[in-house]
């Protein structure tokens, strides 16, 4: 693996440096967070500027990181890891977190607490109650049955697929005419039904195809 490639990408939605790991309950909030989105690696033994420090002792790292996918993360998360040595004689940890089957995972972050976290850019946010159900519906076995769908509801998809990309509830009440509450419960209804995503990233969340 070309490691000075893989950091030149910088800290993403799927991409996250550490000096080193800490408390379980710190990089728990990040694994969860990559399981949770798309998946991605953490390179622990990297500066937040990119630059390479290395890690001290490898399997030290990696015990934590076990405990922390297995006992701060809630249902426990699998690791795979890869150890880098440098033209420096530094070693870099590499670990991999696929996009998790089970979703949502909460992490820890105190005694008898739970959260549950996403990637949003190179950041670990702390999920919604929507976006938790949504994350559940991701499930193929626990997706709803798609619906025949009325004219409203047609309409947006027509809209999406024609106008704009995205749309929040705001815009869909002005299109269809009818109070916001109404308007929401559709756009939640077509999201746990499979034709539409729900998106809660940005200040104003939205909805695309």
């Amino acid at each position: 693996m070309n490691l000075r490639a893989l950091i030149s990408q910088g800290e993403g939605e799927r991409l996250e440096f550490k000096k080193k790991t800490t408390h379980p309950t710190r990089i728990a909030r990040t694994l969860a967070s990559l399981a949770n989105t798309h998946g991605g690696q953490i390179l622990v033994g990297v500066d937040d500027d990119g630059r390479v420090v290395g890690v001290r002792d490898a399997e030290e790292e990696m015990f934590v990181l076990r405990d922390a996918a297995q006992h701060y993360i809630d249902p426990p998360l699998t690791l795979n890891f890869q150890e880098i040595e440098t033209e420096d004689d530094l070693i870099v940890l590499i670990v991999d977190v696929a996009e998790s089957q089970n979703k949502p995972h909460k992490a820890q972050i105190a005694p008898g607490e739970w959260r549950s976290y996403v990637r949003v850019r190179d950041e670990s946010v702390q999920a919604s109650s929507l976006t938790e159900k949504v994350l559940e519906r991701q499930q193929p076995e626990a997706r709803l049955e798609k619906i025949p769908l009325n004219k409203d509801e047609l309409r947006v998809l027509d809209y999406l697929k024609t106008k704009y990309p995205r749309i929040t509830v705001a815009e869909y009440t002005k299109l269809i005419n009818v109070s916001r509450r109404r308007a929401y419960r559709t756009l939640i209804k077509l999201v746990l039904h499979g034709y539409l995503r729900y998106h809660d990233k940005e200040k104003e969340p939205y909805y695309t195809l």
